[in-house]
């Protein structure tokens, strides 16, 4: 790989892999400090160094690839690994406890049938770790690992406070617990495993998404998506699956939002020429975004009516395992 890549694709790959993945904003204003030309105007060299550098990373069984955050529908670009199974991407830096209550998290995430994507930070805090065990069984209470019966209220709140910075799972904007971009990256076939119905657009997990407005039909359209299919004011909005019209107001208000997105990628190129140099500078430096300093503070308003949760009643029955087991 050394021979066939040259420092500006090695810088690239560098950047993504110091720093995690990045929105596609920041990861434009790299491209452009590297290379000196803009992702926008020249879209054929953008997808040219891409494409040579997922050549080379090929024979490693890695790749670097675009993935949409579903809550704002912002890109990501990121470098994923495409043998490890998802439990060993989190790496050595969680314990198994830890890595249980993410399970428990994304599990109670995907089973949320208003399909928003979200749990409360009381749901989280609550997640039980023996349900994340091989194998459940009617003896199960004999094999729960001792280290899972001691994970406490306050263990747990560190854990989820230390996966939203690393990116694992996230804040969503009306302050309950969702996806980060780093699983939406990693838990692709998890999803499909899982079986996790998918945007009937883009053919990815419907993890936050519109529902068809007829109950009985399953289709499930991301909310950029709904804007892609009905773009056009005049024409159809049949459902793809049952052909029941779909809402005018929902389609409106995402061309809206999407029109207001690209007035302000618009105004942002100004700023993209003025920091090229620094953005060169700083393209092979690891650097790590500071911990928003408001979210230990929401954990901790939680914690006690959690523990009166926990204490008072039983699990939430929307924990229940998926279809399939629920392993990572």
């Amino acid at each position: 790989m050394a021979q066939q890549l040259g420092w500006k694709h090695h810088s690239l790959i560098q950047a993504l892999m110091s720093r995690g993945p990045l929105d596609e904003k920041a990861f434009h204003e790299i491209f452009m400090g590297i290379t000196g030309k803009n992702p926008v105007t020249h879209p054929q060299t953008f997808n040219d160094c891409l494409l040579k550098i997922n050549k080379e990373l090929a024979f490693v069984q890695f790749e670097l690839r675009a993935c949409r955050n579903q809550y704002d529908g912002k890109v990501y670009y990121g470098v994923i690994n495409n043998v490890a199974d998802e439990q060993s991407k989190l790496g050595t830096k969680y314990s198994v406890p830890q890595i249980a209550f993410y399970k428990g998290v994304i599990d109670a995430i995907v089973q949320d049938m208003s399909t928003q994507g979200c749990i409360t930070n009381i749901e989280a805090l609550n997640v039980r770790l023996e349900n994340q065990t091989e194998q459940a069984s009617q003896d199960t209470q004999l094999h729960i690992p001792a280290a899972f019966k001691s994970f406490s209220l306050s263990q747990k709140e560190k854990t989820l406070n230390d996966l939203i910075q690393d990116q694992w799972l996230c804040y969503t904007p009306d302050g309950k617990i969702g996806f980060g971009i780093r699983s939406f990256f990693d838990l692709r076939s998890w999803f499909r495993n899982n079986d996790v119905p998918s945007c009937d657009v883009c053919n990815e997990a419907g993890v936050k998404a519109l529902t068809c407005p007829n109950e009985g039909c399953p289709v499930r359209l991301h909310d950029y998506c709904l804007k892609k299919k009905f773009s056009q004011r005049k024409g159809s909005r049949a459902c793809p699956g049952c052909g029941t019209e779909w809402p005018r107001s929902q389609c409106q208000q995402e061309e809206d939002t999407n029109a207001l997105g690209q007035s302000q990628v618009a105004s942002a190129d100004p700023i993209i020429r003025g920091k090229r140099r620094n953005v060169k500078a700083e393209a092979v430096e690891a650097t790590q975004a500071p911990p928003r300093p408001e979210r230990a503070k929401r954990l901790r308003s939680c914690k006690t009516e959690a523990v009166g949760t926990a204490e008072n009643e039983a699990p939430p029955s929307n924990l229940r395992r998926t279809r399939r087991s629920g392993r990572i």
